[in-house]
């Protein structure tokens, strides 16, 4: 099943709902994490008024979710005049894989105007290579096109604090969403991977993303997407990055931190 058909599976109006994971979007033994970020963050966001725009979203990755039925519940911790803070649960067997804090507000008169950070270079989707067709590449990542710009392969063995280039969904094109740039942020491996010389496991253990107030009706899943994470600091199997997604053109899209794991 493809990513935007789960996504319709996602009722408004309806809190407690159980939807079918799809197999198709490994990583490792569990589901692809970014996933389970966007039907979260989808569920949420059809549960209000659509002039509640998604500004921050705080996802802890608690245990690994799988293939099979999962059910989405909510809860308002508060409801203030533009702001609504809502803590949002994906649950398999009433074990919690995935809970999140996230912050919705409408938009409101202002005088501050900061346009986004423009992003790095990171070449053209011409200069990179993609990943490789190997059994080492996660199953989820063959749903994604990829031109690495910034750093090195994973498992190259190139040390650098920069890792990122180009991505987009492969076969989908529909209407970018918040939820598709979930995916799309969370489809690059932790920035460290390039560090290792060899395979080990490396996952996202928190994760931070924040959304600038952007019209995304005129882009498109297909279309290709600028993304690089910067490494802030990494030791004793734990990570930090920041990193940023903007569009072909330069347009801010989304603002992440995590906080990772890595076994080697």
């Amino acid at each position: 099943m493809q990513f935007h058909e789960t996504l319709a599976l996602i009722e408004s109006d309806k809190n407690n709902q159980t939807i079918s994971l799809p197999e198709g979007w490994a990583q490792g033994r569990a589901l692809f994490g970014g996933f389970s970020a966007a039907i979260a963050a989808q569920f949420l966001l059809q549960q209000f008024p659509k002039d509640y725009h998604l500004r921050s979203f705080a996802i802890s990755f608690v245990a690994p979710a799988a293939p099979g039925d999962a059910t989405l519940n909510y809860r308002v911790l508060r409801q203030g005049s533009s702001v609504l803070q809502v803590v949002v649960e994906l649950t398999q067997n009433d074990d919690v894989m995935l809970a999140g804090l996230a912050s919705l507000g409408k938009g409101r008169e202002s005088s501050v105007s900061v346009s986004g950070e423009n992003p790095p270079d990171l070449k053209t989707t011409n200069d990179g290579p993609g990943l490789p067709e190997a059994d080492i590449v996660p199953e989820f990542a063959k749903n994604f096109d990829y031109r690495i710009t910034s750093g090195g392969m994973p498992f190259s063995g190139q040390p650098g604090r920069t890792f990122g280039g180009w991505v987009r969904f492969r076969q989908e094109q529909q209407q970018l969403t918040i939820a598709a740039i979930l995916a799309l942020v969370d489809a690059w491996p932790p920035a460290v991977l390039p560090h290792l010389k060899q395979p080990a496991p490396a996952s996202s253990l928190t994760w931070t993303i924040e959304f600038p107030d952007k019209p995304l009706e005129n882009f498109n899943t297909h279309n290709w997407y600028q993304y690089e994470a910067f490494i802030e600091h990494a030791e004793n199997g734990y990570g930090h990055s920041r990193a940023g997604l903007w569009s072909e053109k330069g347009e801010l899209l989304a603002i992440s931190r995590q906080t990772f794991t890595v076994f080697a």
